[in-house]
């Protein structure tokens, strides 16, 4: 499979855009964690050949505009989602959190129609290739607490704040 990656420097650090011909996203990562990117376009593709090319228009400016403030601009994204039908799944429900809004692990397993489930779907949020387009960002642990985020919690904390502020400006 050959995907192509630009590395675009958006507001909260470079982010490493990887599609395909067809303008489509199947992976988003921050710089920092190309290695991270790099092991799960193998676990999803196998073999890849990730060459230098640049990304959508489109999905620079719909990345963009989130930054500056439409928290609502990621769902023009389009993706091709890798992972199990039980990720996809996951990854389907996380964009459906509202930016600004959080939920726990065990809520939406129950969403899924899943209670009980919280431990596999904390696994799937996990595995995902597209961090802020698949905001798993949105999903916390049961007290409240910000848990797990392959790029920080300082940055977990960082986008929730940024979304939080979204919703405030469009009040």
């Amino acid at each position: 499979m050959r995907l192509q990656l630009e590395r675009w420097n958006g507001a909260a650090g470079q982010l490493l855009l990887v599609t395909d011909e067809n303008g489509l996203l199947h992976a988003l990562e921050f710089e920092e964690n190309e290695g991270r990117l790099r092991r799960l376009l193998r676990r999803y593709y196998g073999v890849v050949a990730l060459e230098p090319g640049e990304a959508p228009a489109s999905l620079k400016q719909s990345l963009q505009d989130y930054f500056d403030g439409d928290a609502t601009a990621l769902t023009r994204i389009k993706t091709a989602a890798p992972g199990t039908a039980f990720q996809r799944e996951v990854w389907a429900a996380l964009r459906t959190i509202p930016a600004g809004t959080t939920m726990s692990y065990g809520q939406l397993a129950a969403r899924l129609g899943r209670k009980g489930a919280s431990r596999a779907v904390g696994a799937a949020n996990g595995a995902n290739p597209m961090p802020i387009v698949v905001p798993c960002h949105r999903v916390i642990g049961a007290d409240g607490s910000l848990t797990g985020f392959a790029s920080g919690l300082g940055r977990k904390q960082w986008l929730l704040d940024h979304e939080a502020r979204c919703r405030m400006a469009q009040r």
